[in-house]
């Protein structure tokens, strides 16, 4: 009876000490970690849609978002709720999760059972096997995979802000685009009024065909290019639909006609490169490859030697047997201990594999901290200088643009009641339009620059400028000899 519960405290401490699943798999974490890199009114809205009322909680607050023309939060918010691609990270989540409780669990014993039979006698054994070396390393074991299943939560952070940084450059491309087929259109909206002006001068007697061919040409460059812009804009609207996961009729939602203005100041950092090290989730994921491949290496040297321990306790019953006189039943109890001897396998592979492995996952964080500080460096260095440029453009080029164009358009107008020296013909009427349009693109492709290096900005400040990480962690522990 003592026997016994001692058995039983020892399978309830063992128990004690095992992982539970969360209520959540994980995602309040993740919850918090997006909402400090891109705000809660946006993180809030990451969730991981696993039954009916969710999917439909998320399809009624995306409709709402869509009723009125879409900003650049909300489109985030729209990809964050809809892309199916965020949900099956989400997924990958959980199945990490279930991967760790599972391996904080002690090994199931085995049983094994015999039964023989011969003359006059039956013989009858049981034994009960447990795997002695698997409960010896279970702390171990358990404390790696609890450092796989935290580097699966930043995955699932690095996947989400991921997906928000690419539906932001989508947006701004998006919007961007849209805005330039405007002012392509105005434009020659304007050329046309020109157009159908100089064909009732023909008409009527005055004009000249020259400048009606050079109108009708000029009309016709514009509307090749509307045709580029159109088409242009309508694939990056199909980018940023595809990164909100939308369809059917939710693809007709309405975007602003042109993009933000510029902020009165850019953003100062001071300490870019710090910013990086402490917020990059590719660190974070390194150092925790890092940990868990420490531990599993102090776990390959402990087992060097010894890679199966199994101990088995044996209960034999032999019936009674006439033929050599034996009248009563004999019982008999034992146990068996099994291991491997490390004859030719000495576990000096194995042991080597692991160091190397540490080591190679070392020198990659020290790699990633080198790239992450030049990466927020020339990521903040775009910035500023796109800032500066846009502004340029903004303030010093179209306004002189503008007063050109001004001044050609008023001695073209009036080039009859002109001096010699003040009339500007046809010819140098189009170069200037010409000119203003450019500039006019060139403003806006400025400022489309700008927004997209604040989003590149935040994406190397903390998923990295390539706005990916490795999926797959570097230890494991399905056996303790990994």
């Amino acid at each position: 009876m003592t026997r016994f519960f001692t058995i039983v405290l020892i399978l309830a401490g063992l128990l004690a000490g095992c992982a539970s699943f969360s209520p959540d798999g994980g995602m309040t974490e993740v919850a918090e970690s997006v909402n400090r890199e891109i705000g809660p009114g946006i993180g809030k809205k990451v969730v991981k849609i696993a039954s009916v009322e969710q999917a439909q909680q998320a399809k009624q607050q995306i409709a709402v978002l869509l009723a009125a023309p879409l900003s650049a939060d909300a489109a985030v918010q729209v990809a964050l709720l809809n892309n199916r691609d965020l949900q099956a990270a989400y997924n990958d989540l959980g199945i990490s999760e279930a991967a760790y409780v599972q391996a904080s669990l002690p090994p199931n014993p085995g049983i094994s059972l015999m039964n023989i039979g011969g003359t006059g006698v039956a013989n009858f054994e049981l034994r009960l096997i447990g795997d002695i070396l698997s409960l010896i390393t279970l702390p171990r074991r358990t404390a790696i995979a609890a450092d796989q299943f935290a580097r699966a939560r930043q995955q699932a952070v690095a996947t989400t802000l991921t997906l928000a940084t690419d539906t932001r450059r989508a947006y701004v491309r998006a919007v961007a685009a849209h805005q330039q087929v405007g002012l392509l259109d105005q434009a020659r909206g304007t050329v046309d009024t020109a157009v159908r002006l100089n064909m009732q001068l023909g008409q009527a007697g005055g004009g000249d065909q020259l400048d009606q061919a050079e109108l009708a040409a000029f009309y016709a460059e514009l509307s090749a290019r509307m045709g580029q812009a159109r088409l242009t804009a309508r694939r990056e609207r199909e980018t940023l639909i595809r990164l909100m996961g939308l369809w059917g009729g939710d693809i007709a939602f309405n975007l602003p006609a042109e993009l933000p203005p510029l902020p009165g100041e850019p953003e100062s950092m001071a300490a870019v490169e710090i910013e990086a090290i402490n917020r990059r989730v590719d660190l974070i994921m390194a150092r925790y490859d890092v940990a868990a491949l420490a531990k599993s290496l102090s776990l390959t040297e402990a087992t060097r030697y010894v890679s199966m321990l199994q101990l088995a306790g044996i209960f034999n019953s032999e019936s009674a047997n006439p033929l050599t006189n034996t009248n009563t039943q004999i019982n008999r109890g034992g146990a068996q201990l099994d291991f491997q001897l490390p004859i030719f396998d000495t576990g000096e592979a194995r042991t080597r594999t692991a160091q190397e492995t540490y080591m190679r996952a070392l020198n990659r964080l020290a790699a990633k901290a080198v790239n992450a500080r030049s990466e927020a460096r020339i990521a903040y260095d775009t910035y500023r200088g796109t800032y500066d440029i846009a502004r340029f453009w903004r303030d010093r080029v179209l306004p002189l643009r503008h007063t050109v164009s001004r001044e050609v358009a008023l001695r073209y107008n009036n080039g009859v009641l002109a001096g010699e020296g003040m009339r500007v013909d046809l010819f140098r009427f189009f170069v200037d339009a010409r000119v203003r349009i450019g500039a006019t693109a060139s403003a806006l492709d400025a400022r489309r620059d700008f927004y997209l290096a604040a989003a590149d900005l935040q994406a190397a400040l903390s998923i990295g400028s390539g706005g990916s990480v490795s999926n797959e962690p570097v230890a494991s522990t399905s056996t303790p000899m990994q």
